[in-house]
């Protein structure tokens, strides 16, 4: 039996960070988690980029045009949708989502999803950096290990 798995190795590997500046309190420090597993696990600031769009229903927009762009080993989308008052929150929480795993499965480049969603501000922080950890850094450390599975497998 061959099994397969990928370790958080990032040696000559370039990634992607697309990340909403909707509830920006949350996603720059999202964003910061990201960024620093990535760069605890080897990945130089060179080797990332970031691009920033307006809210969470642009993620998969962007996710689509760095993996059409080229050049990245994994993507890293990140955001925050908070429950509301309206069903506002349920369109744009699965728009999202959806959007994102549409365009990895198309694009065929690993998309991990560091996208939040919460009934208030008080989890959002909790999960970015609180006492839930920071989902942005898990959310890195998923893109590593499947950059890893993908040359694993596909080489």
């Amino acid at each position: 039996m061959t099994e397969f798995r990928g370790e958080p190795t990032a040696a000559g590997k370039r990634f992607a960070i697309v990340v909403s500046r909707f509830n920006i309190v949350v996603t720059d420090r999202l964003l910061a988690g990201a960024r620093a597993c990535l760069n605890q696990h080897g990945v130089d600031d060179d080797h990332i980029d970031v691009v920033s769009v307006p809210g969470a229903w642009e993620l998969p927009a962007a996710a689509q045009l760095a993996a059409r762009r080229g050049g990245y080993a994994a993507i890293v989308a990140i955001g925050c949708v908070v429950r509301g008052g309206t069903p506002h929150f349920d369109f744009v929480a699965a728009a999202a989502t959806e959007g994102l795993g549409r365009v990895c499965l198309e694009e065929g480049v690993p998309i991990a999803l560091g996208v939040l969603t919460t009934d208030d501000a008080e989890q959002a922080l909790a999960r970015a950096g609180g006492a839930h950890g920071n989902k942005g850094w898990d959310a890195a450390l998923a893109a590593l290990e499947l950059a890893d599975l993908r040359a694993r497998m596909v080489s």
